[in-house]
């Protein structure tokens, strides 16, 4: 990977991670569901008038984006206005565990004997963190949380069947965009049914607020993910895929530095287990042959 595309593969995590970070404070004054329905409309906004329109896939994209988007960030997003932003970027780390178990009851994947050690040690990371001092009692936060990393698994496997159905993969940045334009519509309605005083919210709502909506909506998705598919399209996702373990890393660093969150040792250890898990469902460790071995 050249220099220049290491770095642009390096903003991805970074975008990512920093968006718990940066939602954080609006969560904790704003409606999650609205939030993520302003989001989803300021990604649509921007990036639906740059690709074509995928007629024969309209109701594919509309399920997917109710599952991957309005369920998961719905559920998300109220988990992490009960928790942590450092905690919660760990916990949304299930997402590549999940994804491999729901390929494999459904598409029929099989699991590499590496694949099987990684989701034990991925769960058993989840159970360490479980007992960190600051999830105490956060159940319920802690059940969101996961429960959108399970809806986010379950909306990529819809969209790979979708892709196999139709014999090649729609691109990324058409995706994107047609789910956030389907997501907006549904964000809204799960808000205004959920959610009250929606009026005062937006009419009352300060900087933090809509420095969020213009963040999530551009800089982490629409940024974000172009610059992901940008890497994807030059590289393969074993290579690609491992740097987004940094991602909890950016987040527990950003909520740090400018949310003042506290960092713990079972938070750490809980932590670093995850990621030592997810390291081992995707990265391909490949036994050296005597020729590329170093000689000393």
């Amino acid at each position: 990977m050249t220099w220049r595309d290491t770095l642009i593969a390096l903003l991805v995590p970074l975008t990512w991670g920093m968006g718990l970070v940066v939602a954080k404070p609006a969560v904790d004054q704003f409606p999650p569901v609205l939030l993520m329905a302003l989001r989803f409309s300021v990604t649509a906004l921007v990036m639906v008038w740059f690709v074509p329109i995928p007629r024969k896939h309209l109701k594919a994209f509309f399920w997917v984006a109710l599952i991957g988007s309005t369920l998961q960030y719905g559920m998300t997003y109220n988990g992490l206005k009960l928790l942590d932003a450092s905690t919660t970027a760990l916990i949304v780390q299930a997402e590549t565990p999940f994804l491999l178990l729901i390929s494999a009851i459904w598409l029929g994947d099989r699991l590499t004997a590496q694949q099987l050690l990684g989701l034990l040690v991925a769960f058993a990371g989840l159970y360490v963190l479980t007992g960190a001092p600051n999830l105490q009692g956060q159940w319920f936060g802690i059940s969101l949380a996961l429960a959108g990393s399970f809806m986010w698994a379950l909306s990529q496997v819809m969209l790979r069947r979708t892709n196999q159905r139709i014999g090649h993969a729609i691109s990324g940045m058409a995706t994107i965009a047609w789910i956030a334009v389907f997501a907006a519509p549904q964000l809204l309605l799960a808000s205004f049914l959920l959610e009250d005083n929606h009026w005062y919210h937006i009419t009352h709502a300060d900087a933090q607020v809509w420095f969020a909506v213009v963040y999530l909506g551009i800089v982490m998705t629409a940024f974000g993910y172009t610059c992901w598919y940008h890497v994807l399209g030059r590289y393969p996702a074993s290579q690609a895929g491992p740097l987004l373990l940094l991602l909890p890393v950016f987040s527990i660093l950003g909520a740090w530095l400018w949310l003042d969150e506290p960092v713990n040792g079972r938070m750490l250890l809980g932590g670093g287990i995850i990621i030592a898990g997810v390291a081992l469902l995707t990265i391909t460790f490949r036994r050296l042959r005597p020729t590329q071995m170093s000689r000393h």
